[in-house]
């Protein structure tokens, strides 16, 4: 790690910017060999038109990161120094840093030095030219420095971006990178859930559903091993897809709605089917039969489509909700019954009817749902 270099400097000193403040969340948790350099490199980015407010959150830390925190901070007003008493993780940290920021723009600053604050100062360009509201850096589009470490980490690392891109509509390079700067009242104003590394997706996912205008930018990166105190995992790679799942599904494009919906339809459709025959195995009509079946599968279908789809919070709370809800089961529950009623007297079997009829109904249930029962208005502030 080296200080700001002088094209650096030049490139950055081009246009005159008025006076802001960045603050600076440092997450940390058993950093002592790299707190202290982090901090003095942190440090050198701040210039007469950029003053740094650093907040150094210490997420319980078993060695002397704390201690090396407070010495560093003791030295100058600009650090404050914020202790969980018991391990939280990344995620929880963030929030409590981002809380207690009050500068202009607000960065995250991981405390093991794999990335570089030069690039922080860099970042804050389309900010401060008012072209951006949130600038993300990227490990992938640099002609930077970096360091050649694991290729299956940087297979998941795309594959995961790739993922959450088909939900958020973005086309990010590196959705799982730790620098993100962001005007502070974006920021503040989202609510966050995740405790871990799950923060990441859920970060870049309600920053899209905002609609902001998102830059990004190259990046070095000076990896480390897990020998050198690299914390990540697989577990947490699992997180990171059960979050692009949960905060990104209920605002995806159409057409990826549909095809996660299909899997959940499936399910329901294969309640209906199952029970259907077992009703007419019983030498029940298909006149109850048919709606029977159906109405079992809407309610399995209803409920997987508040634990994962459309609004995993959504509940029985208002009339109108209850009410679109039974309208669009019914409607539905006629069609299935009219289609295979119509296509058995056409002499087709019970099963080819009953599969029509089902998958038709599938997809008409897609449309209710989305549009009538659990409608979202887009938010779009920016």
């Amino acid at each position: 790690m080296t200080k700001i270099s002088n094209h650096v400097k030049e490139d950055i000193n081009k246009t005159a910017y008025p006076k802001c403040c960045l603050s600076v969340v440092v997450p940390c948790y058993n950093e002592e060999n790299y707190l202290e350099r982090c901090l003095d490199h942190l440090m050198q980015i701040k210039d007469e038109s950029l003053e740094l407010q650093v907040i150094i959150v210490d997420d319980a830390s078993q060695d002397n990161s704390l201690e090396i925190a407070n010495k560093v901070a003791s030295r100058s007003n600009e650090i404050t120094v914020l202790k969980h008493d018991k391990n939280l993780g990344k995620g929880a940290a963030l929030q409590t840093g981002f809380t207690h920021a009050t500068g202009d723009f607000i960065a995250i600053q991981d405390a093991d030095l794999e990335y570089d604050p030069c690039d922080l100062k860099r970042m804050l360009i389309p900010l401060r030219n008012n072209k951006a509201d949130v600038v993300f850096g990227s490990r992938f589009l640099s002609g930077g420095v970096h360091r050649v470490l694991y290729f299956w980490h940087y297979m998941a690392n795309k594959l995961l971006t790739l993922l959450s891109n088909m939900f958020t509509d973005l086309n990010l390079t590196d959705m799982e990178t730790c620098y993100k700067v962001f005007r502070r009242e974006i920021v503040q104003r989202i609510e966050l859930n995740e405790k871990r590394f799950g923060i990441e997706p859920e970060l870049v996912a309600k920053v899209a559903q905002l609609r902001p205008r998102i830059y990004e930018m190259g990046i070095s990166y000076h990896g480390r091993t897990y020998e050198e105190g690299k914390k990540i995992g697989l577990k947490d790679a699992f997180r990171a897809l059960y979050c692009i799942l949960r905060y990104n599904a209920h605002k995806a494009p159409i057409p990826i709605q549909f095809i996660f919906y299909l899997f959940i339809g499936g399910i329901a459709a294969v309640s209906n089917l199952l029970l259907f025959f077992a009703f007419i195995n019983t030498n029940i009509s298909v006149n109850f039969a048919a709606p029977a079946a159906f109405l079992v599968a809407a309610i399995v279908n209803y409920i997987l489509c508040v634990l994962v789809l459309f609004r995993h919070k959504a509940q029985w709370k208002t009339i109108p909700e209850i009410g679109m809800y039974f309208l669009v089961v019914i409607i539905v529950a006629w069609f299935d019954l009219a289609v295979t009623k119509v296509l058995i007297s056409f002499s087709w079997s019970y099963l080819s009817a009953k599969s029509v009829a089902t998958m038709s109904a599938l997809t008409f249930n897609f449309i209710g749902r989305r549009y009538f029962v659990f409608k979202e208005s887009v938010v779009n502030d920016w």
